[in-house]
């Protein structure tokens, strides 16, 4: 654990005095002058306008507390983000609270930007509460002893499938692909040409761009292991296993044919899905709002097809908060955690949204439940956890992506083959992370 400096005494002694007062809804943080300010950097970075969503979830923070004034920026993609992050950083203008991707943890913590949120935990229910959490979202969110973030805007890959698409190509809308070979049996069927041979549905469609790195774990973890260590120090890309599931990746499109041969942009899969022009696609679960408002036919979401197991990375964001702030203001943001990741709005957030609730017991919730029995779709990502894993994060985070995409990019254009693509990603990988040895 890390060893507690004057710094946190004085924070410790702040919340004490907080809980001796009984703070509720309604009731101070800030004493009686002008409100405590926040500064909440958000990424706007999946379909659907999330910020009236973020934007209610602040009024209605503030209006039960109205001595903290939270201040949400909408900063872009999860990239953009975290830009903007490393940039007020180093001009000493660092902002209290940010939803940054969990991946970034050992990037932040080489920088020496967030706290550990150990006994603001304790604070808070101590192991009570961060067990109530999914374990494979709390894989990205601790290391070394201590809790660093806090699960919020979080997902896995599934695959979505068009029931009626299905239907028409003779099979069971109620059973969706279980393995790799019935991932490509189905592709095969679900794909339409026209009489001069032209596509007008694909079977199936992955992103090739956006997150490669992420869709490849996913193959990765149904033939094998997770690409890195728990310590972020090594990585894994060029194992046989690897090989063989990059190998299925590319064969889907250009052996089968059952997908583009060129980039598929991961922006456009969901609306191109939503349109009836695939049949199948693998995306975010942070999705599931968007398909569901925008597809006019029935569809099904399931788990990712296994080879050796099922399997699929953990994706999406955490709360941090950051260190060179006042231990009044750290407060004040963890405040804003607290009531935000409660069960009730967990359920509603998932709702809203289509991410995965991060506590089991916001499934207990009545909302939830009377959600999940109209729309059973919405508790699949949730089961999938079961066989979910960290996403890849390392040290030098960036730089180790750039390396596995690149790479990636050159195999999915043909420029390499899995192979030889993979042993460079890894080659690049390792002198990237050797400092670190």
């Amino acid at each position: 654990m890390i060893k507690k400096s004057k710094h946190w005494i004085v924070l410790l002694l702040l919340l004490t005095l907080l809980a001796g007062c009984g703070a509720s809804a309604g009731q101070s943080t800030g004493g009686a002058g002008a409100p405590v300010e926040i500064t909440f950097y958000y990424p706007i970075a999946v379909g659907g306008p999330l910020t009236s969503v973020i934007e209610k979830m602040a009024a209605d923070f503030m209006a039960e507390y109205p001595d903290i004034k939270v201040n949400p920026v909408f900063t872009g993609s999860y990239a953009e983000t975290m830009v903007t992050a490393q940039t007020a950083i180093q001009g000493k203008e660092s902002p209290e609270l940010a939803v940054l991707l969990s991946t970034e943890l050992y990037t932040l913590l080489d920088m020496d930007a967030i706290i550990p949120l150990d006994d603001l935990i304790q604070q808070h229910g101590g192991e009570a509460y961060l067990n109530d959490f999914y374990p494979a979202f709390m894989e990205n969110s601790q290391t070394g002893g201590s809790t660093w973030g806090i699960p919020f805007q979080r997902s896995t890959i599934v695959l979505y499938y068009n029931k009626e698409a299905f239907r028409e190509a003779g099979l069971d809308p109620e059973r969706p692909p279980q393995n790799w070979d019935e991932l490509i049996e189905y592709a095969e069927k679900l794909t339409v040409k026209n009489t001069a041979g032209e596509v007008e549905r694909w079977g199936l469609e992955i992103p090739t761009s956006g997150f490669p790195y992420w869709l490849f774990q996913g193959f990765a973890l149904q033939n094998g292991k997770n690409l890195m260590s728990d310590d972020g120090k090594q990585v894994y890309f060029d194992t046989p296993g690897n090989v063989e599931a990059l190998q299925l990746w590319i064969d889907l499109a250009h052996k089968y044919e059952v997908m583009p041969k060129d980039i598929i942009d991961w922006a456009t899969v969901p609306g191109t899905f939503a349109e009836g022009k695939s049949a199948m696609m693998y995306h975010t679960t942070g999705n599931l709002t968007n398909v569901r408002n925008n597809a006019n036919f029935e569809f099904g979401v399931a788990y990712m097809p296994a080879k050796q197991q099922f399997g699929s990375p953990t994706g999406g964001g955490n709360f941090y908060i950051f260190k060179d702030i006042s231990p009044e203001k750290q407060a004040a943001a963890w405040q804003f955690i607290e009531w935000v990741t409660q069960p009730e709005r967990a359920a509603q957030w998932s709702i809203d949204t289509g991410y995965v609730a991060t506590r089991a017991s916001s499934y207990e919730t009545e909302l939830m439940k009377t959600y999940v029995a109209d729309f059973p779709q919405a508790a699949v990502a949730r089961d999938q956890l079961e066989y979910a894993a960290a996403e890849l994060s390392t040290h030098s985070n960036g730089e180790v992506y750039k390396a596995i995409n690149d790479n990636l990019q050159a195999a999915i254009v043909g420029q390499l083959s899995p192979a030889e693509a993979l042993k460079r990603a890894q080659q690049e990988a390792e002198a990237i992370l050797a400092p670190f040895q």
